[in-house]
């Protein structure tokens, strides 16, 4: 039976009510935990105020 771990991340949005994604910060998490052997399973992002996004949320898996 295959073991899995998991790892999640938040990266706060931009902008004065929130929604904007700093790109180059997200890749940069995302190539750092790929390096480590984690797969991306999903990725959401939160709503504040007005239906704007707060934080990117990624979830991650790899085998224990």
């Amino acid at each position: 039976m295959e073991r899995w771990e998991h790892k999640t991340i938040k990266i706060r949005l931009q902008g004065f009510t929130g929604g904007i994604l700093d790109t180059e910060e997200f890749d940069y998490e995302l190539n750092k935990l790929g390096e480590q052997g984690w797969e991306l399973v999903s990725c959401f992002s939160t709503n504040g105020a007005q239906g704007y996004g707060r934080e990117a949320i990624a979830v991650f898996k790899r085998r224990k």
